[in-house]
């Protein structure tokens, strides 16, 4: 049984965080479809807790109480994600990987490293932009178009490499044709040398992280990148259902 209470709370939390972390009473509005009223009640509590904080200019912002909650939640994820990377590993022999978005960045949560000599990593914990990687991309592609030129707007797209899209118009032909495939690519776009596959972890309807494997570009394309996606799919959408409520 759900409580009334607690659900518009954490309607108001996501919808913070879908417009990057801040934002005023008219978008929390639009974005849960609560009056006024309620939300000012919701947000003077999650204030009190630290959970949310108010700006200058009398916006909204997600406050330093989640990081400590954040910190344990994503290394729980990590553990959990394990047995799942291990069967990406096995499936494609190069190193797997866990991202989920944290505001405009993507963060990388955990990792299973190829048996190989010669294999890719990217640091647990460390932040990239999301449209030079393959996790980023696939995240933004499960969700409104307006909400992924949104971040693009916010961070630009500066160039990694000579691969990297920087064009928006461009980018969201990309992404299209991401959400039409089901996976992401990236060749070359945030390393010269290095390529990555990635498929999207779902919650229910919402896409809530990205699995990936990553190596060499010359191991990568000799891959056979429909069926390791598919594959990959069946595993992360076992990921998901984990995540998933009950």
């Amino acid at each position: 049984m759900s409580v009334q209470s607690v659900e518009r709370a954490l309607d108001v939390l996501e919808a913070l965080a879908e417009h990057g972390g801040e934002a005023g009473l008219s978008e929390i509005a639009a974005r849960t479809g609560l009056p006024y009223g309620t939300i000012h009640r919701l947000l003077q509590t999650l204030l009190s807790r630290g959970y949310v904080r108010q700006e200058s200019d009398r916006r909204y912002a997600l406050g330093g109480g989640l990081v400590r909650l954040g910190g344990i939640a994503e290394g729980m994820v990590g553990v959990w994600a394990q047995p799942y990377l291990s069967r990406m590993v096995e499936l494609s022999g190069e190193t797997a990987n866990l991202a989920v978005l944290e505001g405009d960045f993507v963060v990388y949560v955990a990792q299973a490293p190829s048996p190989r000599r010669l294999r890719m990593f990217a640091e647990v914990g460390r932040r990239v932009l999301p449209h030079s990687t393959a996790v980023g991309k696939v995240m933004l592609a499960g969700r409104p178009a307006s909400e992924a030129v949104a971040v693009f707007e916010r961070t630009g797209m500066p160039r990694r490499t000579p691969n990297t899209i920087t064009d928006l118009p461009a980018m969201l032909t990309e992404l299209g044709a991401v959400r039409s495939r089901g996976y992401a690519m990236d060749l070359g776009e945030e390393e010269l040398g290095v390529h990555c596959l990635a498929v999207p972890v779902h919650d229910g309807d919402r896409v809530v992280a990205a699995m990936s494997v990553s190596g060499p570009a010359e191991r990568i394309d000799a891959l056979d990148r429909d069926d390791l996606a598919e594959r990959m799919r069946r595993i992360a959408l076992d990921f998901g259902r984990e995540l998933g409520p009950g």
